[in-house]
Parts: structure tokens; C-alpha cells; sequence
């Protein structure tokens, strides 16, 4: 055959010998293969058939010179670097040291590549190709083998390894990673069969779990890889955390006592006390899974990797602003949402929260436990009686939304009035009456009965007893009453002055006579004032009406008379002295004071 320059054949080709059958790659060859290229195996043809196939053999050599030129750009290394060229909204384009770009999504790096920018440098390893012919790349170390012995390599030194879902089979899904393997369903790090189905075509990286070369039995794990990668990115974003941070995150689940969030990896209580200002008892009150939040970082433990959240702490503290907004003395509504014994506590507005104490709940009534005048989620109205806001705290009046009865006491139970009530309290020196709703009044003890003394006022009353009494003195500012009800019980006195009129001429003896104290019966006493003067004679006394004038006699009473000192015409009255019993005329009769008074008949 003569020599063609143009057309020159293989040193080892013979025209002459029949085409032989291609011989079936060993599984090195097949591992060698790129996965973004499909070699087909054609026959070698003889005579001219052999020179038109030449342009096929001249293509096989240049994309074998090619895949031997770019052979070592398809394994990982863990010293390659790749420097960020630019970015996408989905992606980061850097440069591995090779003619083409290397390629990974803004997911890879943390918050979506947020702080990733053009020359930043990271380790990286080429997983293959896509279909834009960039090098895929991994933030992880993962094997490219190319036999059975690469394979084992990767399986003694848990590397991970590269490879491609072919098809979903009974209980998982078969990988080509330059064999045959099987990747069960529970370790595909997919939720549902829609999920693995999803995969079928795409690479994935993973990590060998079983491998038996005699019965070419391979078993792959892509979840536990899937995990690997989350704790190395969930390692590298708590590095970079700190506290006083404002992150995103998703609620991942609730317990009672708070809400667990993803950041992206790293998992962060939120606790119940941190969601919100106002008291929430339970978190999904107020929040769902699935949520997304934007919160604070309030703590983080480098020991436990364990993370503090906060959401109130985004929103303004509002007892920062309470001296401005609120004053004592001022009325306020709210909704009550605690009782203790000791009190309520009334949220007054979100995170402000205010506590009636008993003693503050009612005028009248001893108040033992808040229950029994409040419950939990009852609106009620309330007077701010003092503010401590450095101690965030702000104490409130129930009873002073009401009027004090204490201010129309002394019109309403003048002194001298009978009232009535019930016993509310026995001491050993009184006895304590409600004569009124929140008022009550004192008995003492020497007030109760006149006829006798008592040891303690149980001797005659008990609690709940209603009786009467009359009110003796009032302290409004005190909240104090006097009361006796020995006043009311009737006496001697009281029937005589009954029986008796001013003008009555009564008999009585006299007990003193300076001052002038007469006793007009047994335990009746009156005072005796200035009897009148008699009045002067009459004519007819002095003689003139019986016809006789005795002229010396007229002369001497009219000399006397215009002297002023005329003798009476009847013997001179006997003055008062100790013991006389004498006639008198009652000119004052008081049965409120009990008092009489005389004078001289």
C-alpha cells in the first residue's frame, strides 16, 4: 500500500486481518471515565472503510489527549484552594488554578454567602462538572477513585466519594460511582419518595459504607455526609457568632417552657420569659413551627454549643418610659393575670404588669385571699398608688376606684345618733361594731353595760351579734368611732324625765346648797338655779281696802318703796341648806345629756 502523508495508517494496523470485536473495559477503565462524556466503542473497519474512520480515531485521540491533560482537574485535593471571581444571586464562580471556573451555590457558605466577597479564598474539592462545564466544587474532601482499589482507599479512609443517582429501586436508589452501588432510602438524607425521585440524575457526594469487591457488593450513605456537612457549616457559623448578634431563624418545635429555632444549622432556645414583654404561658400562644423570626442572641456557651435567644429584646423596653407615661394617683384599667393570696397582678399595658395588694382590694370587707374578690383574666379599674420603676414594680388600689366611706361619716353619724351594726371583733378592751360598709366604730369595754364591770367583753357579746350603740366621738382622719351602748340601755333618770314636763312642781331634798344640787328621787339629781323674787304688796295688804287708812303706815311703805328696799308682804324666804326638803319648779328637762334643772317654787 503506498505510504499517504495525508492519510497515514497505525505503525500496528494490518488491512489484511478481519475486524476484531472490541475487547470489554476492565473496571479501572470504567472508573476513568469522565462522567460529562459518552465514548462510544466503534468498530475498526479495513481497507478504505479504515481510512474514512480515520477523522473518528483523530476525535478519540484529541478527547483522550484532553481528558489526560485535565485528568488531575477531576480529583479533590485537600490543598486546592479556589479564589472568589464573582457572584450570581444563586451562585459563587472561583478560580481552582484552571483554565475553567470552578462553581458552588451561595447555600455552601454562610448566611447565603452574606459575607463572602470578590478575592476571599476557601478550601475547596471538584466533584465533577455540570452542565455548563464548570468544575462542581464541595467545601469537603471528597475521593474521585478510579478502581476497585481507589474504592477501597475511600472506604478504609471514610472519604467521601462522588456519584450520580441512576434510578430508584425497591428500598433506596442506585449511585454510579464508577460502579454499581446501592444507597438505601433511610440514608439518602431524603423525607419521602418524592424526595429520592427528585434525585435520579443528579450528583450527589456520599460516603462508602460497605464494600465487598469479590461479590462487587457496594453500599453508599449520603445522609450521614449530608450530616457531616451541616455540623462542619453549623462549627464554622458558631465561630463566627457573637453575642449581641441579630440572626434569622425557623421555628423548628415547642416545649412548654420555650421554642427551638434553626439558624441555618445551629439550633437556639428562645425562651418563654424572652418572646415577648407581656407574661405568655404557653409559646404557641403565640407562635407556630415554622415561623421565621429575626432574634438576638443574648448567650452563648462555647462548652455545650448552646444558644440564648431573645425576640422581646428587638422591641422597645416599656417600663423604660413609665415615670413619663404614668404617675401615682392616676386611674388605670387592665386585665388581671395572677392570683396569689397576697394579691393580683394587673397587666396595665403589654409588659407592664401592676400588683393590688388585699389590703387595697375593699374598704369594708376583711379580705383574706385575692381569689375571692379577682379572677385570672377579669378586667377591672385601679388607682396607681406608688411607682418603683427601678425595681419594675407599681402597686395599684382596687378600693380607692370607690368612694371612702370614711368621708361622709361624720354627716351621715353625727354625735349623740344611735347606730346599729354587727359585732365584727372582740378585744380585751372593746368590742368593734360596722356600722356602715368600711366603717367601723369601737366599744369599749367600760362602755358596754352600766350595772356591772366585765372582765371581757365576751362576758355579754359575740361576733355576728347585731346591736346598738351611740356614737360618743368621731376622728375622721384617724378612722376612728367611739361608741357606747350603755347610753341606750334605759335608767331611772330616763323614765323621770318620761314622766315630767318643764313648769312641774316637784318636791326634793338638798344636797348641797352651794352649788345648789337638789335629788328629786333615788338617783335623780337636778340643779338648782336663783328662785324669783316675791312681788311686792298690794294695797289692799297694806290696809287700804278695809277702810281704815293707817296714813303712817302708807307713808313708810311708799318711802321704802322709793328706796328700793320694801319689805315683803310675806316673811322673808329661808335660804337652801343641806337636807331641806323643799318645793321646786322644773324649768329644763334634757334627755339626750340626761339633765334636769330646778329653781325654787
Amino acid at each position: 500500500m503506498t505510504d499517504n502523508p495525508d492519510n497515514q495508517t497505525a505503525p500496528d494496523s494490518n488491512p489484511a486481518a478481519p475486524p476484531e470485536t472490541p475487547a470489554e473495559p476492565t473496571t479501572g477503565e470504567a472508573l476513568a471515565t469522565a462522567p460529562s462524556y459518552e465514548v462510544v466503542n466503534t468498530p475498526v473497519l479495513s481497507g478504505e472503510s479504515a481510512e474514512a474512520a480515520e477523522p473518528e480515531e483523530d476525535f478519540g485521540d484529541l478527547l483522550a489527549q484532553f481528558e489526560k491533560s485535565h485528568k488531575h482537574k477531576t480529583e479533590a485535593g485537600p490543598t486546592l484552594q479556589g479564589t472568589v471571581v464573582s457572584m450570581t444571586a444563586d451562585q459563587v464562580f472561583l478560580d481552582v488554578g484552571y483554565k475553567i471556573e470552578g462553581v458552588l451555590p451561595r447555600s455552601a457558605f454562610e448566611k447565603d454567602a452574606a459575607g463572602v466577597h470578590v478575592g476571599d479564598s476557601f478550601p475547596v474539592s471538584i466533584t465533577g462538572r455540570n452542565e455548563e462545564g464548570y468544575y462542581q466544587l464541595s467545601r469537603f474532601k471528597v475521593a474521585q477513585p478510579k478502581d476497585w482499589t481507589g474504592l477501597q482507599a475511600a472506604f478504609d479512609q471514610k472519604l467521601a466519594v462522588s456519584g450520580t443517582v441512576t434510578e430508584v429501586v425497591k428500598g433506596g436508589a442506585r449511585v454510579d460511582v464508577g460502579v454499581r452501588a446501592f444507597m438505601p432510602a433511610s440514608r439518602s438524607g431524603t423525607r419521602d419518595a418524592a424526595e429520592l425521585e427528585a434525585l435520579v440524575g443528579q450528583q450527589i457526594t456520599c460516603r462508602i459504607t460497605k464494600l465487598d469487591i469479590a461479590d462487587e457488593d457496594l453500599v453508599v450513605d449520603r445522609r450521614v455526609v449530608l450530616e457531616e456537612q451541616a455540623m462542619a457549616a453549623a462549627g464554622e457559623r458558631f465561630g463566627a457568632l457573637k453575642e449581641g448578634d441579630v440572626v434569622s431563624g425557623t421555628v423548628r418545635s415547642l416545649m412548654p417552657y420555650g421554642a427551638f429555632l434553626d439558624l441555618g444549622g445551629l439550633d437556639g432556645l428562645l425562651h418563654v420569659s424572652d418572646i415577648a414583654w407581656t407574661r405568655i404561658t404557653k409559646p404557641d400562644d403565640v407562635l407556630t413551627v415554622g415561623d421565621k423570626l429575626q432574634v438576638k442572641i443574648l448567650k452563648i456557651d462555647p462548652d455545650t454549643k448552646k444558644l440564648s435567644l431573645g425576640l422581646k429584646q428587638l422591641q422597645a423596653e416599656p417600663w423604660e418610659t413609665i415615670p413619663q407615661r404614668f404617675q401615682a394617683g392616676q386611674r388605670v384599667s387592665g386585665t388581671v393575670t395572677r392570683v396569689q393570696d397576697f394579691g393580683a397582678f394587673v397587666e396595665i399595658e403589654p409588659g407592664v404588669e401592676g400588683l393590688i395588694h388585699v389590703s387595697e382590694m375593699s374598704w369594708g370587707k376583711k379580705v383574706r385571699i385575692a381569689s375571692d374578690i379577682v379572677k385570672p383574666g377579669e378586667r377591672v379599674d385601679a388607682v396607681i398608688l406608688r411607682i418603683e420603676p427601678e425595681l419594675r414594680r407599681i402597686a395599684l388600689g382596687l378600693k380607692q376606684t370607690l368612694t371612702d366611706p370614711w368621708s361622709e361619716v361624720a354627716s351621715k353619724f353625727p354625735v349623740g345618733s344611735q347606730v346599729s351594726g354587727p359585732v365584727t371583733k372582740l378585744m380585751a378592751f372593746g368590742a368593734f361594731l360596722q356600722i356602715a360598709e368600711g366603717v367601723e366604730g369601737m366599744v369599749h369595754i367600760s362602755e358596754i353595760v352600766a350595772d356591772r364591770r366585765l372582765n371581757h367583753p365576751s362576758d355579754v357579746l359575740r361576733v355576728g351579734q347585731t346591736v346598738q350603740a351611740q356614737v360618743l366621738a368621731i376622728d375622721a382622719g384617724k378612722r376612728q368611732i367611739k361608741l357606747s351602748m350603755k347610753q341606750l340601755i334605759p335608767t331611772s333618770i330616763d323614765e323621770y324625765i318620761a314622766e315630767h314636763k318643764v313648769g312641774d312642781k316637784v318636791s326634793g331634798r338638798v344636797v348641797t346648797a352651794s352649788p345648789a344640787v337638789v335629788e328629786l328621787g333615788e338617783g335623780i339629781v337636778a340643779a338648782c338655779g336663783v328662785a324669783s323674787a316675791p312681788s311686792a304688796p298690794s294695797a289692799e295688804a297694806a290696809g287700804l281696802g278695809q277702810g281704815k287708812a293707817d296714813l303712817s303706815s302708807l307713808s313708810s311703805l311708799l318711802s321704802a318703796r322709793w328706796k328700793g328696799n320694801a319689805p315683803s308682804a310675806e316673811a322673808k324666804p329661808q335660804p337652801l341648806e343641806a337636807g331641806q326638803v323643799r318645793s321646786f319648779t322644773i324649768t329644763k328637762l334634757d334627755a339626750a345629756s340626761k339633765k334636769i334643772e330646778v329653781e325654787l317654787a
